[in-house]
């Protein structure tokens, strides 16, 4: 039975959800019905789809099996996507087994912001969601394919092939990871090294040393930032062959499920059965938030759920989220929050020992759709190989308590996000990997408007005091919502030496997100007139998770006028994404200026048609 709790949210977001979910479904059934097909299309149409198409060219002619199509993110700078080099031949051949075709679609681009992290190219980053979106649309848009397999891992990509890939969503979709790199150098070594050199007491050669030891081969980099995350969520919304997200690239094991994946999305097609639109419904966009929660997940996905929410007709706030969070204990700890990556997460037990547990405690919508497997519970089961035959064994006891626990014991009460709110605006702070001693901060603020202005005040010795770091004018319509992860070792220095610091601002942290207690994502932002423009140094600043405040004290800032913006972005291509910035949403309903303008579009067309 679900815990009346996470009901009760779930409720809520129906209600909410009603009208926008109404006109969703109502959409991928006349595309179901009427929408563009192979048999619909003209012969000249059809013909350029399969002249390509080698030795599956009779087969697509005569449309004797389904047709999958593949979108693919993959380049080989990426080291979590440049396994999929191979998939697309891989999945041609078994699809042909199972009397299936498939063709490349198309592909979307795929960003690393671990190379672009603290660099201008960052800027991009949020907004190539969007782009991704529109090119899995794109991709799709031809008409040819009765199902989706979807390659893609990293940020912003999984959510960008979700939402684009919802506006068909009348077909069946899965995405088909690749796994996660082995361990490199343990976390709190590369954590060490970071500090010592923003502090100037190693140089760029002992760093790069360091990094390229943790980053080090094809596959996922292996922290719980946004990426890991993502395969969390997708396994807890059915949309992976279960167990599938962290077995590691190149091994018999991945190719065969690699294999299952592309069988049973076979199998759908076949039967019409499990389309995404249905699969994605609230039920199961709150059981990815119970996971992010219990799991201590990345803050980026405080944007990036309700953006695929709402590419559903599904309405989820910030509210929703910190109400999750007070019924959803944390299960787990993972680098950040713990010392081990999610290479020792997996073989713990990983997400098949947290589906056992949230199922068992009512925590998760057990009677969800699911598209990888007949039900949710099959999440509940690690893979593995028997020879060549794919079986899976459930798990239901951890193999290490210092980073997987059950329900009855965890490691927190609660989810560890929480919602702040004040005369500074709204934001949010993940407490997962804080000591709760740090979970209230109350300081002097430090104003600045740019990533390096903070670390030259650093080194110049200037925030050598308890200090509330303020970074503003980060948002997404003032410069696309860099994540500001790069502070982070500046940061952790001062607290190390042993003054209270936190960090405010309109902007994000990485899926990272550590020690150093930060309220993100604070809205409304500064450019416009928001809050944040009106801050200066020196106005005393409370931050507290313990009672979700978020305030200036003394200060009435109605009085001020807000400071001047800086100058629109320029160069690094990030001119080319003006529209966006100053069309994009709020951070709460996830910063999308596609998905803002489709929503009015929507709600004229809703309103023109007669009654």
């Amino acid at each position: 039975m679900t815990d009346p709790r996470i009901m009760a949210v779930t409720e809520r977001i129906i209600e909410r959800s009603r009208p926008t979910r109404r006109r969703y479904l109502d959409l991928i059934a006349q595309e179901a019905d009427h929408g563009l097909r192979r048999p619909r299309l003209s012969c000249g149409n059809f013909a350029h789809g399969f002249a390509a198409a080698e030795g599956d060219k009779p087969a697509i002619k005569a449309i004797s099996g389904p047709n999958i199509g593949i979108v693919t993110a993959y380049n080989d700078m990426l080291s979590a996507h440049q396994p999929y080099g191979r998939y697309p031949e891989q999945i041609k051949i078994f699809a042909r087994e199972v009397g299936a075709t498939a063709q490349v679609a198309g592909g979307v681009p795929a960003m690393c912001d671990g190379v672009t992290q603290g660099q201008d190219g960052m800027d991009l980053s949020l907004f190539s969601r969007d782009n991704i979106a529109m090119g899995t649309a794109i991709a799709l848009s031809h008409g040819m394919f009765d199902a989706i397999a979807m390659l893609g891992i990293c940020d912003k990509i999984v959510p960008g092939l979700l939402i684009g890939a919802l506006r068909f969503g009348h077909l069946p979709a899965l995405l088909i990871p690749a796994g996660p790199m082995p361990t490199g150098i343990a976390n709190k070594e590369k954590q060490r090294v970071r500090q010592l050199f923003a502090e100037g007491k190693v140089g760029r050669d002992e760093l790069l040393a360091s990094e390229s030891a943790s980053y080090h081969s094809p596959g996922t980099c292996t922290f719980y930032g946004t990426a890991n995350s993502n395969q969390m969520m997708m396994e807890l919304m059915g949309l992976h062959v279960p167990g599938a997200a962290f077995i590691h690239p190149n091994t018999p094991l991945r190719t065969q499920l690699t294999r299952h994946a592309v069988h049973r999305l076979a199998a759908l097609a076949k039967g019409s059965q499990r389309p995404l639109g249905h699969v994605i419904d609230e039920r199961s966009i709150v059981n990815a938030a119970v996971g992010l929660l219990a799991t201590g997940g990345s803050t980026n996905h405080q944007i990036h759920l309700p953006a695929i929410a709402r590419a559903a007709g599904i309405v989820i706030d910030w509210e929703d989220f910190d109400t999750l969070s007070g019924a959803v204990p944390l299960i787990a700890r993972v680098y950040p929050n713990g010392s081990g990556d999610v290479n020792g997460f997996h073989e713990a037990g990983g997400i098949a020992f947290v589906t056992n547990e949230l199922l068992g405690a009512g925590l998760l919508h057990g009677d969800v759709l699911t598209a990888g497997g007949d039900s949710l519970a099959e999440h509940g089961a690690t893979p593995m190989l028997e020879g060549e035959v794919l079986s899976w064994k459930s798990i239901t006891t951890s193999g290490d308590d210092t980073m997987l626990r059950p329900v009855a014991a965890p490691f927190m009460v609660d989810g560890g996000m929480r919602l702040l709110n004040g005369n500074l605006g709204r934001a949010v702070i993940k407490t997962s990997a804080v000591d709760p001693s740090r979970w209230t901060i109350e300081a002097e603020a430090r104003v600045f408007s740019d990533q390096q202005s903070v670390l030259a005040a650093f080194q110049a010795g200037e925030l050598e005091r308890d200090v509330i770091v303020v970074v503003r004018f980060q948002g997404p319509r003032a410069n696309g919502m860099p994540e500001l992860h790069k502070l982070t070792p500046a940061l952790g220095v001062l607290q190390d030496r042993g003054f209270r610091v936190a960090l405010l601002t309109d902007g994000r942290m990485s899926g990272a997100s550590g020690k150093v207690p930060a309220a993100i994502h604070c809205s409304p932002e500064a450019l416009g007139g928001g809050p944040l423009a009106r801050l200066r140094d020196g106005d005393r600043v409370r931050m507290s998770a313990d009672d979700g405040v978020i305030e200036v004290i003394g200060v009435d800032l109605a009085t001020r006028e807000p400071v001047a913006a800086p100058p629109y972005p320029m160069g690094t291509g990030r001119e080319l994404f003006a529209l966006m910035r100053t069309t994009c949403d709020t951070a709460e309903r996830g910063a999308s200026a596609m998905l803002a303008a489709m929503d009015v579009e929507s709600a004229i067309g809703a309103a023109m048609v007669p009654v």
